[in-house]
Order: structure tokens, then C-alpha cells, then sequence
């Protein structure tokens, strides 16, 4: 059972990874204060220590936490009961574009700062990585097995490009089917 104590501390926790992502998408990791993250929050910086020994830990809980959502999320649609392989792809589509669509920053930090990590961490990043563009690229050769793995792989990154593009897209004009026109382009790339 967790405690109101737990419960609010992990609260404030996820609030700082939060405005960590904001901050460090918008201006950039270094340029970055403890002080403005703990502002952010609405304490003292140093209070980040009690959470974080590091800003740089912060960093790479963002980084790998995501890679390692993103690949339990899509082993998990991958483990279940679908229809068919189209099925499973779509899930793996939809999961994705929820994920892109709601979490824009993080996206952005990843693009921006993963080079910044530890190379152990950042390694740890591009395996999980990896092994998520592998499981997508599995369901697709089912479906259309005349392709080659190379050209699965690149096709796998241009999706990945497609519907992480909209970490990009937050100033423009909204569209009121951004989901629909990203989920039928990453469906023909991928499957024609």
C-alpha cells in the first residue's frame, strides 16, 4: 500500500521530470538552472536533490524512461490477441501517434540532447531503441515479406521521422485530423 507521503512525492517527482522536459526542450539542457527547475515547480532548487542527484539524471531518466515505455507498450500490443498483423500495426500506430502527440517535449529533448548523455546511457538508449524499431519492423514483414530487412529499415525510420515530426509542429497552425493524415501516412509507407 503506498502512502499519502509516497504518493506526493512521487508527485512532485514527476512534476519536475516534467518541467524538466519543458524547460530542456524549449532552451536546451545547459541553458537550464537548477534554480529554474526547482521555480518551475513552485520550490527552492536544491530541493531537486531530494528527487534527483543530478540534473543529469534527470536527463537520463527522461531519455531512457521513454525508450523503455515505448518498447514495453509495443511488446505488450505485439503479445496480444489481435486479428491479424494489420491489426497489430495499426495498434502499434495509434499507440505511437498518443504517445508523440502527448508528450511533444520529449520528443524535442530527445532530438536535441541525446548526444549529451553518458555513453553508457545513451547507449542504453539507442539499444532500446533498436529493439522497438525491430518489433515494428517484424509486424511489417509479416505483412509485406517481399521486402527486404534493409528496406523495412529504412522504411521504419521515415515513420519514425513522420510521426515524430509533430514535437515540431506545435506552432503552426492545428489541424483538425493531425492523428488521421499521420496515421494513414505512416500506413501507406509502411504497407502501401
Amino acid at each position: 500500500m503506498t502512502t499519502a507521503r509516497a504518493q506526493g512525492k512521487a508527485r512532485t517527482r514527476q512534476r519536475f521530470l516534467d518541467a524538466a522536459a519543458h524547460l530542456f526542450a524549449d532552451r536546451g539542457f545547459h541553458a537550464v538552472s537548477i534554480g529554474e527547475l526547482g521555480t518551475a515547480v513552485g520550490v527552492s532548487g536544491p530541493a531537486l536533490y531530494r528527487h534527483f542527484p543530478s540534473k543529469d539524471a534527470m536527463l537520463e531518466e527522461i531519455l531512457i524512461g521513454t525508450s523503455e515505455y515505448l518498447l514495453q507498450g509495443g511488446q505488450d500490443i505485439v503479445a496480444a490477441d489481435s486479428p491479424s498483423d494489420e491489426a497489430t500495426l495499426d495498434a502499434l500506430i495509434d499507440f505511437h501517434l498518443t504517445f508523440a502527440l502527448g508528450h511533444r517535449d520529449i520528443i524535442r529533448v530527445q532530438d536535441r540532447e541525446l548526444g549529451t548523455l553518458p555513453t553508457s546511457a545513451n547507449r542504453q538508449v539507442r539499444k532500446l531503441q533498436r529493439q522497438y524499431l525491430t518489433l515494428w519492423a517484424e509486424v511489417v514483414g509479416r505483412i509485406r515479406p517481399e521486402t527486404t530487412p534493409a528496406d523495412r529499415q529504412v522504411a521504419m525510420h521515415a515513420v519514425f521521422g513522420l510521426l515524430n515530426s509533430t514535437a515540431h509542429n506545435r506552432d503552426r497552425l492545428a489541424s483538425a485530423d493531425e492523428r488521421g493524415i499521420l496515421s494513414a501516412s505512416a500506413r501507406r509507407v509502411l504497407v502501401g
